[in-house]
């Protein structure tokens, strides 16, 4: 069907509807409240659909399938390492991702869970509560020893890595000292990754990097972090039914995340990471 038959189709639909679905523009078209009504019902029998052919493949398979919306860098370097003992846990399950690179925000569409940035449960979500928002100055142990002088922190940073639509200004975060360069990226998995091989300091997503500060692999470029306003959430959309399965994988993963901040405050105290989770979890 081409572009025209489409645009005829919706003129005659609204003809006989009695109103506009659309504002035509010379620039385009905008969608007006009746035509948003009519995209959510129609979204949702689609929705509805897709997932009477994912239990039907469910029960041909004998696997269940759970999709995550997670950004690359949960599930590169937080996921992954985690894959075995998710495999042995949830021998049955088949785990998808829907990954974000950038920014961890928006609505959770079409998708079981998925990880964001937020207050809480809103008018479209419900919510389950992760751990605060917590960012902690990362590097490896090699370039954190060679920019430590006489036990104290350098002046200045080589490079910092960092997202290149970061809102921060992510020198003033290490007062008093200056960035002489940085490297800016679309990936955030990429900035942790340049962190772990030594190309410079990055700030690092608590709930992203708490595999890598519990082994050891990262280390904090200094004993000081940043608690948002925000907390990690798992959202799901309140039209998608909660499955059994779907609410095992994801205590799995609060639970397994953590412990791995439990084994970031037992290696590096000097944080105070503890009091700040077992307050954040009483509110």
């Amino acid at each position: 069907m081409t572009p025209a038959a489409v645009s005829r189709m919706i003129s005659r639909l609204e003809e006989h509807l009695g109103i506009a679905l659309f504002v035509r523009q010379p620039g385009g078209v905008d969608v007006t409240a009746p035509g948003r009504i009519l995209f959510d019902a129609i979204a949702q029998g689609f929705s509805g659909i897709d997932n009477a052919l994912r239990e039907i493949e469910d029960h041909k398979t004998g696997l269940e399938t759970i999709t995550l919306s997670a950004s690359t860098g949960f599930t590169t370097h937080w996921m992954m390492p985690r894959m075995a003992d998710f495999k042995r846990a949830f021998p049955k399950v088949d785990l998808r991702f829907q990954l974000v690179m950038g920014e961890l925000a928006g609505e959770v569409h079409d998708v079981d869970i998925g990880m964001r940035f937020g207050s809480g449960p809103d008018a479209l979500h419900e919510a389950a509560y992760i751990i605060p928002e917590i960012l902690i100055p990362i590097s490896n142990n090699s370039y954190r020893d060679n920019h430590l002088r006489d036990g104290s922190w350098c002046q200045e940073i080589d490079k910092l890595a960092h997202l290149d639509d970061m809102r921060m200004a992510w020198s003033n975060l290490f007062v008093p000292g200056n960035v002489n360069d940085s490297m800016k990226f679309l990936d955030y998995a990429i900035v942790v990754q340049a962190a772990l091989l030594g190309q410079g300091v990055a700030f690092g997503w608590l709930n992203v990097i708490a595999h890598w500060l519990s082994t050891g692999a990262l280390v904090p470029a200094r004993p000081w972090l940043i608690v948002t306003q925000r907390q990690c959430l798992f959202l799901r959309s309140r039209k998608k039914p909660l499955r059994p399965i779907v609410a095992d994988v994801q205590d799995w993963i609060i639970a397994e995340l953590n412990r791995d901040v439990m084994g970031v405050n037992e290696r590096y105290p000097e944080l105070g990471l503890k009091p700040i989770i077992e307050k954040n979890a009483k509110g």
